[in-house]
C-alpha cells in the first residue's frame, strides 16, 4: 500500500494564479439531476484558498473545442485539501450533463479562479440571512460551512425554496446545523408535494409574510439572495416593501447580466481613418480593430484564445492584463476594483480607446 504523505498546511502551498489543473475524486448525488463533484489539486501538496461564495470556471472537453462553465463552489475553506461544485443538469445543459455522464475520480480539467465576492467576508454582519431558490443555494452553504467551522455561534437566518421535499439540496446537512448550531435558524418553503408526502414546513411561493413569519427579525439582518431571476425579483420586492436597507444590506449573485447599454466606439486618435491595434503579447499577433469590436472578438478574428464563459463582464473568466493603452470597460460585477488598478481589464467587454497591449 503506498503510504499517504502527510504535511501541515503550514508546509504546503496556497492555490494560486488563476489557472489550475484538478482532479476529479468523488461525485455525490445530492438531488434529482444534482450532483457534487470533488477535486482535489493535481499538483502535490497544494490547499486551496478562497472566499467562501466565489466561483470558478470549468473547462469542460464536451467537443472538438473545449466548452467553459461557471460553478459556484459549494465547499469551504475551512476544509482545505479538496474543494467541491454543486451542480443541476438542465434539459438543455451541454457542459453540466457532460459532466455527468463522463466526469469519474481520476478525470482532470482546467479550472480558472476562483473569482467573485459574493460573500460574507466582504461584506461582514453581526447578523445574515440567507436566502436561496434550486441550484441558488449552493454560495449559501460554502458561507454556511465556513461560518459554522470558524464561528459556531453566528447569527444566521436560511430560507431555502425547492419544488418539493426531495428536491431540497443539503436538506438533511442543513437540518443538522440547525439542531447544532446554537444561533441558526432554518426554513423551508416548497410549491408541490406529492399525495401522500408528510411536510410541516411551509408551501407554495416566497413573499414579504412568509419571510416575516419565518425570520420575524428580517430587517435587523444583511441579506443575501442566489436563485433564478424572478425568484430574487420577489425577493427584491417584498424586502423593499418593507422598507428595507436595499443599499447597504441586501447582495445578489447572478450569472445574467442587465440589459446591455449600447456600444459606443469613440477612440483617441487624431488619424479617423487609422483602425485601432490590439497587440497580443503572449501570442505574439498584432491585429486590427473592427469598429465595435471587444477585445474578445478581435482576439477570435486573429485567432487568439482568450478563455470565456458568460461573455457579457459577469464571470470574470476573461480577465486579461492590459500592458498599455486605454479601453472602455463596462463590466457587470466580473471584476473588483482592485484588480482594475493593477491593469486587469474583462476582454469581453472592454473596447480599445486607443492602440492597446494586453497579455494573451
Amino acid at each position: 500500500m503506498k503510504p499517504q504523505p502527510f504535511k501541515h498546511i503550514d508546509e504546503m502551498v496556497p492555490w494560486n494564479g488563476r489557472e489550475h489543473m484538478l482532479e476529479c475524486v468523488a461525485w455525490t448525488p445530492e438531488a434529482p439531476d444534482v450532483m457534487t463533484f470533488t477535486f482535489k489539486a493535481e499538483q502535490e501538496n497544494i490547499w486551496f484558498r478562497y472566499m467562501p461564495g466565489q466561483y470558478i470556471t470549468l473547462e469542460l472537453p464536451v467537443g472538438p473545442e473545449p466548452v467553459l462553465r461557471t460553478y459556484t463552489i459549494s465547499s469551504s475553506p475551512t476544509r482545505p485539501f479538496t474543494i467541491a461544485v454543486t451542480v443541476k443538469a438542465q434539459k438543455d445543459s451541454i457542459g453540466t450533463r457532460w459532466m455527468f455522464e463522463n466526469l469519474h475520480p481520476g478525470m482532470k480539467l482546467k479550472a480558472i479562479g476562483p473569482l467573485g465576492d459574493f460573500s460574507y467576508v466582504t461584506k461582514p454582519a453581526e447578523k445574515y440571512l440567507f436566502i436561496s431558490a434550486g441550484s441558488g443555494i449552493t454560495p449559501m452553504m460554502s458561507m454556511t460551512r465556513d461560518l459554522g467551522d470558524r464561528d459556531p455561534d453566528t447569527d444566521i437566518a436560511f430560507i431555502h425554496c425547492a419544488r418539493s421535499p426531495n428536491d431540497i439540496i443539503f436538506r438533511w446537512e442543513l437540518e443538522y446545523k440547525a439542531r447544532y448550531m446554537p444561533f441558526f435558524n432554518l426554513g423551508f418553503i416548497v410549491t408541490e408535494l406529492e399525495r401522500t408526502q408528510l411536510w410541516s414546513g411551509l408551501k407554495g411561493f416566497i413573499d414579504r409574510a412568509k419571510i416575516a413569519l419565518l425570520v420575524p427579525d428580517f430587517l435587523e439582518r444583511r441579506v443575501f439572495c442566489c436563485g433564478p431571476d424572478p425568484f430574487m425579483a420577489t425577493v427584491r420586492d417584498s424586502l423593499e416593501s418593507s422598507s428595507f436597507d436595499m443599499e447597504n444590506n441586501y447582495f445578489q449573485e447572478t450569472f445574467k447580466p442587465e440589459a446591455p447599454t449600447p456600444a459606443v466606439f469613440v477612440g483617441e486618435s487624431a488619424d479617423e481613418d487609422r483602425r485601432l491595434v490590439i497587440e497580443f503579447a503572449d501570442s505574439g499577433v498584432r491585429a486590427e480593430v473592427p469598429p465595435g469590436f471587444t477585445i474578445l472578438q478581435t482576439a477570435r478574428n486573429a485567432g487568439v484564445r482568450i478563455p470565456a464563459a458568460c461573455e457579457s463582464g459577469i464571470c470574470g473568466t476573461c480577465r486579461t492584463m492590459c500592458k498599455s493603452g486605454k479601453v472602455d470597460m463596462q463590466h457587470n460585477g466580473g471584476i473588483l476594483d482592485d484588480e482594475i488598478e493593477e491593469g486587469y481589464i474583462l476582454a469581453c467587454c472592454s473596447r480599445p480607446l486607443t492602440d492597446v497591449e494586453v497579455e494573451a
